[in-house]
């Protein structure tokens, strides 16, 4: 997820595994690296390679997510999964089987959260469905929405009156309002909600 390392979060990046891939591990295939630091031309070069196989492995920040076509590509792996969201994951994985090849996605997890049951929980959803927006509602129910009108990025903030998983709730708040916009399009019966 990192272009440059972190002490402070001790997650790999980008730049140390591609060059851990490249002289350690896969010194005879040509290994490239994507991130979104770079300049366009020089994105679109590596893109380029990459789809006409003159670079074999990609290594990427998650700038790879959309807009890649590459249907060669056949296997990716997602280090640090957990530290994305579903619908994110479900992008990424979109960017292989883009041919009749066999393709892969796997999902790793740190150390750190390979046992965590909430971790476990939400990969194994991206097994069991393959719809963006299913995903996005599993990861909204596990991970939270955070906060509404704070920082807070994920977790449960519930609302002072209802739940965010109340689809009932919701159905009915919607068609109320969908009522009073037709019955008064320029709130002048409702002054106070028009702000």
């Amino acid at each position: 997820p990192l272009i440059d390392e972190s002490d402070k979060l001790g997650i790999k990046s980008a730049k140390s595994e591609f060059e851990k891939l490249q002289k350690t591990i896969f010194p005879e295939f040509k290994v490239g690296l994507l991130h979104g630091k770079m300049k366009a031309k020089e994105k679109e070069q590596i893109m380029s390679d990459f789809s006409e196989n003159k670079i074999n492995i990609l290594v990427s920040t998650s700038v790879i997510e959309v807009g890649v076509d590459v249907p060669n590509a056949t296997i990716m792996l997602i280090e640090g999964a957990e530290r994305f969201g579903l619908a994110q994951l479900h992008q990424f994985r979109g960017r292989v089987g883009r041919s009749d090849l066999a393709s892969y996605c796997f999902l790793m997890p740190t150390k750190e959260n390979i046992s965590n049951v909430k971790t476990i929980e939400r990969l194994e959803a991206l097994t069991k469905h393959h719809d963006g927006l299913t995903l996005a509602k599993i990861d909204l129910k596990l991970r939270g929405g955070g906060d509404l009108y704070g920082t807070m990025q994920s977790g449960f903030d519930e609302l002072q009156i209802g739940s965010l998983f109340d689809y009932e709730l919701i159905k009915k708040a919607k068609d109320e309002a969908a009522e009073l916009v037709a019955q008064d399009p320029e709130f002048k019966k409702h002054p106070a909600i028009k702000m």
